[in-house]
């Protein structure tokens, strides 16, 4: 995933920053517990394709 995008891309629920999980493809949101997938280098940034992260990730 491109670094500049990263740098900009925002949570689409609380515009708080994203980890970008490479191993996992997918950016989280630590606030929201909520991972984005991002799927041939393109996130999706919808909050209803998003997974709810468990209690023992973060």
């Amino acid at each position: 995933m491109d670094a500049r995008l990263l740098d900009i891309l925002v949570c689409p629920v609380c515009k708080s920053s994203l980890k970008y999980r490479k191993e996992q493809k997918e950016l989280v949101c630590k606030p929201c517990k909520l991972a984005f997938p991002v799927r041939d280098d393109i996130p999706i940034m919808l909050e209803e394709e998003a997974r709810t992260l468990g209690q023992d990730e973060n």
